[in-house]
Formats: C-alpha cells, sequence, structure tokens
C-alpha cells in the first residue's frame, strides 16, 4: 500500500507540474491535470498489482514507474486536446458575442 500512496503522490506532482507549465493553464482548473493523472496512476498499479507484477523477482520496478509515467502521459494528453479546445470555442463564443 505504501508503494499506491507514493505512485498516487508522485503522479499528483506531475499532474501539477503540467498544470503549471501550461501556456493556456487559465481555460481549466489546477486539478484537472492532476486528476488525470492520479486515476490513470491508480488504475495502471490496480492493475499491476493484480497480474502479480509487484511480487516478481526483477519486475518489481513496474508498479512503482510505469503508472506514473502513464498518468503523466495522461495529463499531458488531457492537457493538449482540453486547453486547445477550450481556447477554440472561447474564442468561437467572444467572437459571436461581438459580432452582435
Amino acid at each position: 500500500m505504501l508503494s499506491l500512496t507514493i505512485v498516487v503522490l508522485a503522479a499528483a506532482a506531475a499532474g501539477f507540474i503540467v498544470w503549471a507549465n501550461d501556456k493556456r493553464h487559465t481555460k481549466y482548473g489546477a486539478g484537472l491535470p492532476a486528476g488525470v493523472a492520479v486515476g490513470i496512476a491508480a488504475l495502471v498499479w490496480i492493475i499491476l498489482m493484480v497480474a502479480g507484477f509487484g511480487y516478481r523477482p526483477g519486475l518489481t520496478w513496474l508498479p512503482w514507474v510505469l503508472p506514473i509515467v502513464l498518468g503523466s502521459a495522461a495529463a499531458v494528453a488531457a492537457v493538449l486536446y482540453l486547453g486547445h479546445a477550450r481556447a477554440r470555442h472561447d474564442t468561437e463564443r467572444l467572437t459571436a458575442i461581438l459580432r452582435r
């Protein structure tokens, strides 16, 4: 259970770092990339532990590293998609308001 706690904390930190480095981070909340990263990391950790990778010699690093990497990648993907989509949507709304 300690490994899950460390994975969740590291994924949350990675999500906040992704949020801080995004130039469109005002378009969505600070908790979104961290939440996506934590959700994916916890799910991957659970799958790896159920599959038995936490107890195989030579593969015990997988439940420690892979969830953090996949959670960080999911946070980056969510930020790229949502930041661009929200910026485009906000621009369209502002243009529609200004045309009136």
